[in-house]
Protein backbone atom coordinates (compact mmCIF):
# COMPACT_ATOMS: atom_id res chain seq x y z
CA UNK A 1 0.00 0.00 0.00
CA UNK A 2 1.34 3.23 -0.77
CA UNK A 3 1.83 5.95 1.76
CA UNK A 4 -1.35 7.84 -0.13
CA UNK A 5 -3.43 4.76 0.28
CA UNK A 6 -2.66 4.02 4.20
CA UNK A 7 -3.66 7.22 4.92
CA UNK A 8 -6.90 7.18 3.53
CA UNK A 9 -7.67 4.00 5.31
CA UNK A 10 -6.93 5.24 8.53
CA UNK A 11 -8.78 8.51 8.08
CA UNK A 12 -11.91 6.21 6.97
CA UNK A 13 -11.70 3.80 9.81
CA UNK A 14 -10.31 5.98 12.31
CA UNK A 15 -7.18 3.56 13.05
CA UNK A 16 -3.78 4.65 12.78
CA UNK A 17 -1.17 3.10 10.69
CA UNK A 18 2.55 2.31 12.36
CA UNK A 19 3.99 1.02 8.96
CA UNK A 20 3.05 0.42 5.69
CA UNK A 21 4.82 -1.55 2.78
CA UNK A 22 4.51 -1.06 -0.60
CA UNK A 23 1.23 -3.80 -2.59
CA UNK A 24 3.01 -5.57 -5.29
CA UNK A 25 0.83 -5.60 -8.50
CA UNK A 26 1.33 -9.29 -8.58
CA UNK A 27 -2.19 -10.55 -7.49
CA UNK A 28 -0.43 -13.21 -5.52
CA UNK A 29 2.00 -11.46 -3.49
CA UNK A 30 -1.13 -8.99 -2.53
CA UNK A 31 -2.85 -11.84 -1.45
CA UNK A 32 -0.60 -12.66 1.12
CA UNK A 33 0.64 -9.74 2.65
CA UNK A 34 -0.83 -6.78 5.46
CA UNK A 35 -0.49 -3.70 4.18
CA UNK A 36 -0.28 -1.89 7.22
CA UNK A 37 0.10 -2.55 10.76
CA UNK A 38 -2.50 -0.51 12.14
CA UNK A 39 -3.68 0.06 16.14
CA UNK A 40 -6.42 1.17 17.09
CA UNK A 41 -7.25 3.94 19.55
CA UNK A 42 -8.09 1.85 22.51
CA UNK A 43 -4.79 0.18 21.68
CA UNK A 44 -6.39 -3.43 20.12
CA UNK A 45 -3.96 -4.18 17.38
CA UNK A 46 -2.96 -7.18 15.28
CA UNK A 47 0.52 -8.72 16.94
CA UNK A 48 1.14 -11.72 14.69
CA UNK A 49 0.36 -13.13 11.13
CA UNK A 50 0.99 -16.68 9.82
CA UNK A 51 0.20 -17.33 6.30
CA UNK A 52 -0.10 -20.50 4.09
CA UNK A 53 -1.09 -19.76 0.69
CA UNK A 54 -4.38 -17.08 0.53
CA UNK A 55 -4.68 -17.95 3.89
CA UNK A 56 -3.43 -15.95 7.27
CA UNK A 57 -3.96 -16.55 10.32
CA UNK A 58 -3.45 -13.28 12.59
CA UNK A 59 -3.75 -12.96 16.01
CA UNK A 60 -5.79 -9.64 17.47
CA UNK A 61 -5.14 -8.53 20.68
CA UNK A 62 -8.60 -7.18 21.99
CA UNK A 63 -7.93 -4.35 24.60
CA UNK A 64 -11.60 -5.12 25.87
CA UNK A 65 -11.35 -8.59 26.77
CA UNK A 66 -7.01 -8.28 27.32
CA UNK A 67 -6.06 -11.06 25.44
CA UNK A 68 -4.97 -12.30 21.76
CA UNK A 69 -8.25 -13.79 19.44
CA UNK A 70 -7.30 -15.89 16.55
CA UNK A 71 -8.73 -15.02 13.34
CA UNK A 72 -8.17 -17.10 9.73
CA UNK A 73 -8.62 -14.91 6.73
CA UNK A 74 -9.59 -16.31 3.60
CA UNK A 75 -7.92 -13.62 1.14
CA UNK A 76 -9.88 -13.12 -2.34
CA UNK A 77 -9.22 -14.39 -5.35
CA UNK A 78 -8.07 -11.31 -6.46
CA UNK A 79 -6.70 -8.92 -4.12
CA UNK A 80 -5.04 -6.28 -6.54
CA UNK A 81 -7.82 -3.82 -5.75
CA UNK A 82 -9.71 -3.00 -2.61
CA UNK A 83 -12.41 -5.38 -2.08
CA UNK A 84 -15.35 -6.22 1.29
CA UNK A 85 -15.25 -8.30 3.49
CA UNK A 86 -17.80 -11.59 4.93
CA UNK A 87 -17.16 -11.75 8.38
CA UNK A 88 -18.38 -16.00 8.38
CA UNK A 89 -18.68 -16.97 12.20
CA UNK A 90 -19.19 -20.39 14.05
CA UNK A 91 -21.23 -22.07 16.03
CA UNK A 92 -21.92 -22.86 19.44
CA UNK A 93 -18.06 -24.08 19.96
CA UNK A 94 -16.77 -20.29 18.73
CA UNK A 95 -14.86 -22.16 16.16
CA UNK A 96 -12.33 -23.56 19.04
CA UNK A 97 -13.15 -27.03 17.67
CA UNK A 98 -13.56 -28.53 14.69
CA UNK A 99 -17.11 -27.93 14.11
CA UNK A 100 -16.21 -25.12 12.28
CA UNK A 101 -17.16 -24.06 8.19
CA UNK A 102 -13.86 -24.73 7.00
CA UNK A 103 -13.94 -28.52 8.68
CA UNK A 104 -17.60 -29.20 8.38
CA UNK A 105 -18.57 -27.62 4.53
CA UNK A 106 -16.76 -26.75 1.40
CA UNK A 107 -17.59 -23.34 1.79
CA UNK A 108 -13.96 -22.00 2.22
CA UNK A 109 -13.23 -23.53 -1.08
CA UNK A 110 -16.37 -21.82 -3.01
CA UNK A 111 -14.98 -18.59 -1.36
CA UNK A 112 -11.63 -19.00 -2.46
CA UNK A 113 -12.69 -18.35 -6.25
CA UNK A 114 -14.73 -15.28 -4.93
CA UNK A 115 -13.56 -11.48 -4.75
CA UNK A 116 -13.98 -11.36 -1.20
CA UNK A 117 -12.02 -11.03 1.97
CA UNK A 118 -13.47 -13.92 4.43
CA UNK A 119 -12.63 -13.21 8.48
CA UNK A 120 -13.24 -15.87 10.61
CA UNK A 121 -12.35 -14.75 14.19
CA UNK A 122 -11.99 -18.33 17.16
CA UNK A 123 -13.67 -18.02 20.70
CA UNK A 124 -16.36 -17.15 22.39
CA UNK A 125 -17.99 -20.42 22.57
CA UNK A 126 -21.45 -20.96 24.38
CA UNK A 127 -20.95 -17.16 25.03
CA UNK A 128 -23.42 -15.68 22.17
CA UNK A 129 -20.64 -13.03 21.00
CA UNK A 130 -22.49 -10.32 23.16
CA UNK A 131 -20.87 -7.64 25.94
CA UNK A 132 -21.38 -9.59 28.76
CA UNK A 133 -22.63 -7.47 32.51
CA UNK A 134 -19.30 -9.29 33.80
CA UNK A 135 -16.45 -11.90 33.68
CA UNK A 136 -17.48 -15.71 33.81
CA UNK A 137 -15.60 -17.86 36.27
CA UNK A 138 -15.78 -20.87 33.22
CA UNK A 139 -16.09 -18.70 30.10
CA UNK A 140 -13.99 -15.20 31.26
CA UNK A 141 -14.62 -12.83 29.64
CA UNK A 142 -16.58 -11.84 26.78
CA UNK A 143 -16.57 -8.34 25.11
CA UNK A 144 -17.47 -9.69 22.06
CA UNK A 145 -19.87 -7.04 20.43
CA UNK A 146 -16.98 -4.92 21.18
CA UNK A 147 -14.50 -6.47 19.73
CA UNK A 148 -16.82 -7.75 15.91
CA UNK A 149 -17.86 -3.89 15.95
CA UNK A 150 -15.75 -2.01 17.42
CA UNK A 151 -11.68 -3.22 16.99
CA UNK A 152 -11.53 -5.91 14.65
CA UNK A 153 -12.91 -4.08 11.23
CA UNK A 154 -11.14 -1.23 11.31
CA UNK A 155 -8.03 -3.56 11.52
CA UNK A 156 -9.11 -5.72 9.14
CA UNK A 157 -9.70 -2.79 6.72
CA UNK A 158 -6.54 -1.13 7.30
CA UNK A 159 -4.29 -4.19 7.47
CA UNK A 160 -6.13 -5.60 4.31
CA UNK A 161 -7.16 -3.16 2.28
CA UNK A 162 -10.76 -3.42 1.91
CA UNK A 163 -13.40 -0.99 -0.18
CA UNK A 164 -15.14 -0.76 3.85
CA UNK A 165 -18.00 -2.91 2.69
CA UNK A 166 -18.90 -5.64 5.38
CA UNK A 167 -21.86 -8.50 5.26
CA UNK A 168 -21.60 -11.06 7.96
CA UNK A 169 -23.32 -15.05 8.21
CA UNK A 170 -23.34 -17.77 11.00
CA UNK A 171 -25.18 -20.49 11.98
CA UNK A 172 -27.04 -21.71 15.28
CA UNK A 173 -25.99 -20.15 18.85
CA UNK A 174 -24.38 -17.30 16.11
CA UNK A 175 -27.03 -17.01 14.18
CA UNK A 176 -28.82 -14.85 16.81
CA UNK A 177 -25.41 -12.88 17.47
CA UNK A 178 -25.81 -11.77 13.56
CA UNK A 179 -29.01 -10.39 14.32
CA UNK A 180 -28.09 -8.53 17.49
CA UNK A 181 -24.82 -7.34 16.26
CA UNK A 182 -26.67 -5.84 13.23
CA UNK A 183 -29.24 -3.97 15.19
CA UNK A 184 -26.68 -2.91 17.70
CA UNK A 185 -25.10 -0.98 14.68
CA UNK A 186 -27.91 -0.64 11.97
CA UNK A 187 -26.36 -0.47 8.57
CA UNK A 188 -23.10 -1.75 9.26
CA UNK A 189 -23.28 -4.95 7.61
CA UNK A 190 -24.81 -4.40 4.03
CA UNK A 191 -26.71 -8.35 4.67
CA UNK A 192 -26.84 -10.68 7.15
CA UNK A 193 -27.44 -14.16 6.84
CA UNK A 194 -28.67 -16.51 9.36
CA UNK A 195 -29.18 -20.31 9.53
CA UNK A 196 -30.82 -22.37 12.46
CA UNK A 197 -30.84 -19.63 15.20
CA UNK A 198 -33.71 -18.43 17.59
CA UNK A 199 -33.82 -15.07 17.60
CA UNK A 200 -35.46 -14.90 21.06
CA UNK A 201 -34.04 -14.04 23.90
CA UNK A 202 -36.75 -12.40 26.45
CA UNK A 203 -39.69 -14.79 25.99
CA UNK A 204 -39.57 -18.22 27.90
CA UNK A 205 -38.54 -20.35 24.65
CA UNK A 206 -35.57 -18.02 23.96
CA UNK A 207 -34.49 -17.69 27.37
CA UNK A 208 -34.05 -21.04 27.22
CA UNK A 209 -32.25 -21.31 24.42
CA UNK A 210 -29.48 -19.29 25.94
CA UNK A 211 -29.49 -21.06 29.14
CA UNK A 212 -29.11 -24.74 27.06
CA UNK A 213 -26.08 -23.07 25.26
CA UNK A 214 -24.42 -21.07 27.96
CA UNK A 215 -25.12 -22.97 30.94
CA UNK A 216 -26.04 -26.78 29.75
CA UNK A 217 -23.83 -27.12 27.29
CA UNK A 218 -21.09 -23.80 28.51
CA UNK A 219 -20.94 -24.52 32.15
CA UNK A 220 -21.70 -20.78 32.33
CA UNK A 221 -24.24 -18.54 34.30
CA UNK A 222 -26.43 -16.80 32.21
CA UNK A 223 -26.60 -14.21 34.60
CA UNK A 224 -23.18 -13.03 33.90
CA UNK A 225 -23.97 -12.33 30.62
CA UNK A 226 -27.36 -10.57 30.65
CA UNK A 227 -27.91 -10.12 34.70
CA UNK A 228 -31.42 -12.11 36.48
CA UNK A 229 -34.22 -12.63 34.59
CA UNK A 230 -36.22 -9.51 35.07
CA UNK A 231 -33.12 -7.48 34.11
CA UNK A 232 -34.23 -5.38 31.13
CA UNK A 233 -30.62 -6.68 29.04
CA UNK A 234 -32.80 -9.72 27.97
CA UNK A 235 -35.44 -7.56 26.09
CA UNK A 236 -32.36 -5.33 25.07
CA UNK A 237 -30.69 -7.85 23.42
CA UNK A 238 -33.57 -9.81 22.06
CA UNK A 239 -34.08 -9.45 18.10
CA UNK A 240 -37.16 -9.88 17.28
CA UNK A 241 -38.03 -7.18 20.35
CA UNK A 242 -35.34 -4.50 18.39
CA UNK A 243 -36.14 -5.90 14.76
CA UNK A 244 -36.49 -2.29 13.46
CA UNK A 245 -32.57 -1.79 14.00
CA UNK A 246 -32.54 -4.55 11.12
CA UNK A 247 -34.17 -2.18 8.36
CA UNK A 248 -31.96 -1.45 5.33
CA UNK A 249 -29.36 -4.97 5.61
CA UNK A 250 -30.18 -7.27 3.24
CA UNK A 251 -31.77 -10.32 5.63
CA UNK A 252 -31.60 -13.81 4.77
CA UNK A 253 -33.03 -16.51 7.09
CA UNK A 254 -33.56 -19.95 7.40
CA UNK A 255 -34.27 -22.87 9.40
CA UNK A 256 -35.14 -26.62 9.26
CA UNK A 257 -38.82 -28.52 10.30
CA UNK A 258 -36.74 -30.61 12.21
CA UNK A 259 -38.34 -33.61 10.47
CA UNK A 260 -35.28 -36.12 8.80
CA UNK A 261 -34.20 -35.32 5.75
CA UNK A 262 -31.43 -36.32 2.91
CA UNK A 263 -28.54 -35.96 5.30
CA UNK A 264 -29.93 -37.32 7.89
CA UNK A 265 -28.26 -40.99 6.92
CA UNK A 266 -25.40 -42.92 7.77
CA UNK A 267 -23.66 -41.90 5.12
CA UNK A 268 -23.70 -38.52 5.25
CA UNK A 269 -19.61 -37.82 5.02
CA UNK A 270 -19.87 -34.33 6.75
CA UNK A 271 -21.66 -35.67 10.01
CA UNK A 272 -19.63 -39.71 9.92
CA UNK A 273 -16.17 -40.39 9.74
CA UNK A 274 -16.32 -43.78 7.71
CA UNK A 275 -13.80 -44.85 9.67
CA UNK A 276 -15.91 -45.06 12.83
CA UNK A 277 -17.91 -48.25 13.82
CA UNK A 278 -20.96 -48.73 12.66
CA UNK A 279 -22.55 -48.23 16.80
CA UNK A 280 -20.67 -44.64 16.54
CA UNK A 281 -22.88 -44.06 13.42
CA UNK A 282 -26.20 -45.34 14.78
CA UNK A 283 -25.50 -43.10 18.06
CA UNK A 284 -24.19 -39.80 16.15
CA UNK A 285 -27.51 -40.37 13.19
CA UNK A 286 -29.97 -40.81 16.51
CA UNK A 287 -28.63 -38.22 17.80
CA UNK A 288 -28.97 -35.96 14.82
CA UNK A 289 -32.19 -37.02 14.38
CA UNK A 290 -33.62 -36.93 17.62
CA UNK A 291 -31.69 -34.25 19.18
CA UNK A 292 -30.88 -31.74 16.13
CA UNK A 293 -34.53 -32.37 14.89
CA UNK A 294 -35.77 -30.96 18.80
CA UNK A 295 -33.24 -27.81 18.27
CA UNK A 296 -34.26 -27.23 14.68
CA UNK A 297 -37.87 -27.77 15.57
CA UNK A 298 -38.18 -25.08 18.13
CA UNK A 299 -35.87 -22.68 15.94
CA UNK A 300 -37.94 -22.95 13.06
CA UNK A 301 -40.66 -22.11 15.36
CA UNK A 302 -38.57 -19.09 16.20
CA UNK A 303 -37.53 -18.26 13.21
CA UNK A 304 -41.56 -17.48 11.66
CA UNK A 305 -41.80 -15.34 14.59
CA UNK A 306 -39.18 -13.11 13.48
CA UNK A 307 -40.57 -13.32 9.88
CA UNK A 308 -44.15 -12.24 11.53
CA UNK A 309 -41.96 -9.40 13.01
CA UNK A 310 -40.91 -8.38 10.21
CA UNK A 311 -43.83 -8.64 8.09
CA UNK A 312 -45.51 -6.09 10.74
CA UNK A 313 -42.46 -3.95 10.57
CA UNK A 314 -42.52 -3.92 6.42
CA UNK A 315 -38.94 -4.61 6.37
CA UNK A 316 -37.97 -6.46 3.47
CA UNK A 317 -36.62 -9.82 4.30
CA UNK A 318 -35.47 -13.45 2.62
CA UNK A 319 -36.76 -16.58 4.65
CA UNK A 320 -36.48 -19.92 3.08
CA UNK A 321 -38.49 -22.69 5.61
CA UNK A 322 -37.11 -25.89 4.71
CA UNK A 323 -40.02 -28.84 4.88
CA UNK A 324 -37.34 -31.33 6.27
CA UNK A 325 -33.96 -31.27 8.62
CA UNK A 326 -32.12 -31.16 11.18
CA UNK A 327 -29.65 -28.75 13.34
CA UNK A 328 -26.81 -29.83 11.31
CA UNK A 329 -23.82 -28.86 9.11
CA UNK A 330 -24.99 -30.12 5.88
CA UNK A 331 -27.88 -27.97 5.54
CA UNK A 332 -26.22 -25.46 6.99
CA UNK A 333 -23.89 -25.51 4.03
CA UNK A 334 -26.87 -25.55 1.48
CA UNK A 335 -28.25 -22.45 3.52
CA UNK A 336 -24.87 -20.86 2.68
CA UNK A 337 -25.08 -21.38 -1.11
CA UNK A 338 -28.90 -19.99 -1.40
CA UNK A 339 -27.76 -16.94 0.79
CA UNK A 340 -24.99 -16.29 -1.34
CA UNK A 341 -26.69 -14.52 -4.13
CA UNK A 342 -27.82 -12.14 -1.42
CA UNK A 343 -25.03 -12.14 0.74
CA UNK A 344 -22.94 -11.24 -2.95
CA UNK A 345 -25.07 -8.71 -4.45
CA UNK A 346 -24.96 -6.75 -0.32
CA UNK A 347 -21.17 -6.54 -0.94
CA UNK A 348 -21.05 -5.78 -4.07
CA UNK A 349 -19.17 -9.17 -4.99
CA UNK A 350 -21.69 -10.25 -7.69
CA UNK A 351 -22.36 -14.01 -7.57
Amino acid sequence: MTGVMAAAVASTTGVGIAAADELSTDPIIASNALLADPVSADGSKIVSESIAGRTLTLQVYSAAMDKDISVTVQRPKDASVPRPVLYLLNGAGGGTDDATWLEKTDVGDFLAEQDVNMVMPAGGRFAYYTDWKQDDPVLGRNKWRTFLLDELPPLVDAALGTDGVQAIAANSMTATSVLQLAIARPGFYSAVAGYSGCAQTSDPVGRAFVELVTETWGGGDVRNMYGEPDDPAWVDNDPVVNAEGLRGSKLYISSGSGSPGPYDMFDDPATFDPTTENIAKQVGVANQIVLGGVIESAVNWCTHNLQDRLDELAIPATFDFDPVGTHSWSYWQDAFYKSWPLLASGLGAGE
